[in-house]
């Protein structure tokens, strides 16, 4: 990764002053947004609405519902439906580790657009015209934090939980390794504004769709062991989410299955995306840098948890990642 000169309080300066500088702004995030994208898109939606700017917020891929407990949840148009006749050329990016990341969303962006790049991933490769990069940060909704101080904003209750959902995502319930005492004095400050941790660590991360239940059943039929089940993997095809009548976001979570088992380094997810492509999550417990793993197949992501997106049918996906896997583990 490439990461600008500048400290982080040089780089929340210049990110500060583009949001003053300008106006007219684009807010996108990475395709099929998770917990922290969409709470991060949404965090910056609210603090350009109170320093009275116009903006528009556009995701390659709808949000899912269960974050329509957060502020400005029904203002983020899926890329799908936008209809903009026009291009823009003040652009935010949040939560993206790799301008390809942002989809088709990107062709909206002006031949002279000047782009602000938020994100937290190691991968993110510096892209856009100015950064504010923090590989250490749990979430990108940490580093809006900071940037919200910056701002000089007043803290409201809506922009609290934006915030909080962004870090509790992305720290599973505030219990993955980067869990950080910065992330948890952040969570306090946040709780005292109002937020109710508990009623979202509920709806979150803990409710589940009778699909995702199906689908899990599915999932757990299929697991199998490699190097002496230091590696574990679970598959779920097309037609398993055509049975349980599952979304995308049903299989979220499912690789954390076979990352949990006792003595198991790597768990997998393999997902079918169509008859050519397997959407690849990958987990690590402890020793192995599974964002290099999924460099190998043009993906990242962070230390313990990465994916990529890899041709071929699942089987062959399969063979091809477990054997990587297995030469990282030795």
């Amino acid at each position: 990764m490439t990461i600008p000169s500048t400290s982080y309080q040089r780089q929340l300066s210049m990110a500060a002053d583009f949001i003053r500088e300008h106006d007219d702004f684009l807010v996108v995030s990475h395709l099929n947004p998770d917990g922290d994208a969409a709470s991060s898109t949404l965090a910056v939606g609210w603090m350009l609405e109170r320093l009275n700017k116009t903006f528009i917020m556009i995701n390659e891929g709808p949000v899912p519902p269960k974050f329509d407990c957060l502020w400005g949840h029904g203002r983020i148009v899926d890329n799908s439906e936008a209809k903009p006749e026009r291009t823009f050329r003040h652009i935010i990016s949040v939560d993206c580790a790799d301008f390809a990341r942002i989809g088709d969303v990107s062709q909206l962006f002006a031949e002279d657009a000047v782009l602000l790049n938020i994100d937290h991933h190691p991968t993110n490769d510096g892209f856009g015209s100015v950064q504010l990069i923090k590989p250490d940060a749990a979430a990108t909704a940490e580093i809006l934090y900071d940037l919200a101080v910056s701002l000089g904003m007043k803290w409201d209750e809506a922009l609290c939980r934006c915030i909080y959902t962004g870090m509790l995502t992305d720290t599973g319930g505030f219990r993955y390794s980067n869990t950080t005492p910065n992330v948890m004095r952040i969570a306090a400050e946040m709780i005292q504004h109002g937020v109710k941790g508990h009623e979202l660590a509920e709806r979150l991360l803990e409710n589940l769709t009778l699909a995702q239940v199906i689908l899990l059943r599915k999932a757990l039929e299929s697991l199998a062991f490699a190097n002496d089940r230091q590696i574990a993997w679970i598959s779920v095809t097309r037609d398993d989410m055509t049975e349980a009548r599952a979304t995308k976001e049903d299989s979220e979570g499912l690789v954390n299955y076979p990352r949990n088992i006792e003595g198991v380094e790597v768990g997998i997810l393999f997902r079918e995306a169509n008859e050519h492509t397997v959407k690849v999550s990958l987990r690590s417990a402890s020793r192995v840098d599974v964002s290099a793993i999924a460099q190998v197949f043009g993906g990242g992501g962070h230390v313990r948890a990465s994916g990529c997106t890899v041709e071929g049918t699942i089987e062959q996906v399969v063979e091809r990642v477990v054997k990587e896997v297995g030469q990282v583990l030795g």
